[in-house]
């Protein structure tokens, strides 16, 4: 049974700090791109940052480039996300992001989200 499993999520005050983590299990991790999306109330779900199956490239959003660090440990089938100098406009639902391409074929898992409410 594939899983993606969220934590890390809470209330901060705007410039603090949160580490979301995604512990993956089912699938075997190493072959997939991992992702964080958000997605706040009333907006679709976006990007935040992406990293590479084994973690030598990273992508980011304009909007969290210098605060967010997205790192992995396929030895931990777990994906982060260090999220610093957060602010209110990032509160927001974020999800881990599974995806991979397999003869043609995108295959694909979604978590099931964590709670970061930025406010003070």
């Amino acid at each position: 049974q594939v899983q993606l499993v969220e934590s890390g999520g809470g209330l901060v005050k705007p410039g603090g700090s949160l580490r979301l983590s995604c512990a993956a299990s089912g699938f075997t991790f190493s072959d997939y791109a991992m992702s964080w999306y958000c997605q706040a109330p009333g907006k679709e779900r976006e990007l935040v940052a992406a990293i590479s199956s084994v973690g030598g490239s990273t992508n980011y959003a304009d909007s969290v480039k210098g605060r967010f660090t997205i790192s992995r440990d396929n030895a931990k089938n777990t994906v982060f996300l260090q999220m610093n100098n957060l602010k209110p406009e990032d509160t927001a639902v974020y999800y881990c992001y599974a995806v991979k391409t397999d003869e043609g074929a995108v295959v694909t898992y979604w978590g099931q989200g964590t709670q970061v409410t930025v406010s003070s």
